[in-house]
């Protein structure tokens, strides 16, 4: 039970980031690569920002997701 909430503490911590750096301006933001409006679009820095975003999703996953540990006393 306690091993969900640090993965929905951490996931929410990793989005919160990830929605910061896709909605900001930063040196490297690269071509746009898909465009959304006439003002806005997906460049090649946030690409990489949203894979960054999904590996770390799925090794939350994957960690919440292990077997449990049993310990003997």
């Amino acid at each position: 039970m306690v091993r969900w909430l640090y993965v929905l503490v951490v996931g929410g911590i990793v989005s919160g980031f990830t929605l910061l750096l896709i909605t900001g301006r930063y040196i490297n933001d690269g071509p746009v690569v898909i465009t959304l409006t006439r003002s806005h679009g997906l460049h090649a820095g946030d690409l990489f920002v949203i894979t960054g975003w999904a590996v770390a999703m799925a090794a939350l996953v994957l960690l919440a997701r292990g077997p449990d540990r049993v310990r003997s006393t």
